[in-house]
């Protein structure tokens, strides 16, 4: 298996250990990502207020992009925002040639062009759909068993593409706990915004989306998620969370393939587990009775 790794902003600043985990799980499985050498901001959430061409013209140059390095390869990207605006561009080009022709005479003046859109990929959808739970347990070599995680989607690796998984209530990182021994935190929020960047511009929305997140994860022993905007939300404001709810919220927050790195016998170097922000006592408790211990190259010991 072999795709297109379009990792975005977040993944080379505030979410790095997204991008190193992400990279060490997929190598881990076999997965060869193709660097997309060039890419560019896709967007994220500001262009659409600027200019709606913008906001279409900046993902679809990234995947005119693919299609140049990799003909006929997937496109696969960790981030829930760059995969939503990114899959924006094929799914509306597919139906509308005359918005193709408007961001191709965009595209033009740096000599490119989107002859159709490569098909662009989740991370979890690639998990789920094309390696699967039993390739993941077989890689297993630190079962996590006594974990207790809840799977946290957030809004938009699954709206308004319902591809792989039910939106209202998605399950599909369950058996991918389950291959690496952990248990699945059964709970009503998976699928519920964290607020986005509400937290910047109507905080006081924001963070109650996020205190009612924290406060209906208590009784796991982790969250992972697969959204650098959901990692920073519930991370990063787990204190002002506490304070609002009146009791203590911290809780160790991890991304999926971090998770999936510490299974399989990587180093909390090399799935970056010293750049989260909470990461709780009784959550490593857990982690050092999880199995073998892992050495300074990131492999089983």
């Amino acid at each position: 298996m072999k795709y297109v790794y379009y990792p975005g902003c977040s993944l080379l600043g505030s979410a790095k250990e997204y991008d190193r985990a992400s990279r060490a799980a997929m190598a881990a499985l076999g997965v060869d990502l193709i660097e997309l050498d060039g890419w560019t901001c896709c967007g994220a959430t500001a262009a659409e207020a600027v200019s709606r061409l913008l906001s279409l013209a900046l993902p679809a140059r990234n995947l005119a992009l693919a299609r140049t390095i990799a003909p006929g390869v997937d496109v696969m990207v960790p981030c829930s925002a760059c995969y939503l605006n990114l899959k924006k561009v094929e799914e509306k080009t597919r139906d509308h040639p005359e918005l193709l022709d408007e961001i191709n005479r965009v595209l033009a003046a740096e000599d490119k062009s989107l002859d159709g859109s490569p098909p662009v990929r989740h991370l979890l959808d690639v998990l789920v759909r094309d390696v699967g739970a039993g390739a993941i347990a077989a890689r297993v070599t630190r079962p996590l068993e006594g974990l207790r995680v809840a799977a946290y989607y957030g809004c938009q690796c699954l709206r308004p593409y319902p591809l792989f998984d039910d939106p209202e209530r998605p399950v599909s990182m369950d058996p991918i706990l389950r291959a690496m021994g952990a248990e699945p935190f059964p709970w009503e929020l998976a699928g519920r915004c964290c607020g986005a960047s509400h937290m910047n511009t109507k905080p006081e929305a924001g963070l109650k989306l996020v205190t009612d997140l924290l406060d209906a994860a208590r009784g796991s022993d982790a969250v992972v998620t697969v959204c650098p905007m959901c990692q920073m939300n519930l991370e990063a404001f787990q204190g002002r969370a506490s304070r609002r709810a009146g009791r203590d919220l911290v809780h160790t927050i991890l991304y999926l393939p971090q998770l999936m790195g510490l299974a399989f016998g990587l180093s909390e170097e090399a799935v970056g587990l010293n750049l989260n922000l909470a990461i709780t006592p009784d959550f490593r408790r857990k982690l050092e009775k999880t199995g073998v211990e892992s050495d300074s190259k990131g492999l089983a010991a």
